[in-house]
């Protein structure tokens, strides 16, 4: 299979949708691992930062079946947790909302966010492989 012919079956897996969040993937779209790869990095004095070495914590992880379509917001915030690490993060985002954001305080007192203590469940988790 090409490169281009593996990122269309990605694409695929969920019909075009995010295997997180399910919203429709745009130009753009982002390859997650949904066991994490982690990528090996390096201190580079000449560019003062750390660059990926080109080897990984994980290589076997490496593979099509263990590759989703994300959109680039689930992508970034996932970045290289484990699927229960991310659940966790999104779960809390109500807390972090209360606590830091006055925009949505407000808007919750008006009474247009309607908070809910449901579980995080994630899109490819609702679809019949």
């Amino acid at each position: 299979m090409t490169k281009k012919e593996e990122r269309e079956f990605i694409f695929q897996k969920f019909e075009g949708r995010c295997a997180y969040c399910g919203e429709e993937l745009k130009k753009g779209w982002h390859v997650d691992e949904l066991l994490p790869v982690r990528r090996n990095m390096k201190w580079n004095i000449a560019k003062t930062k750390y660059i990926h070495d080109g080897t990984y914590e994980h290589p076997e992880r490496l593979n099509i079946d263990n590759q989703m379509p994300s959109c680039p917001s689930c992508n970034i915030n996932k970045h290289s947790m484990s699927l229960e690490e991310f659940r966790n993060l999104i779960q809390n985002f109500i807390i972090s909302l209360n606590r830091d954001s006055t925009q949505y305080k407000i808007a919750k007192r008006y009474g247009l966010i309607t908070e809910n203590n449901k579980p995080v469940l994630f899109y490819f988790e609702t679809q019949e492989l």
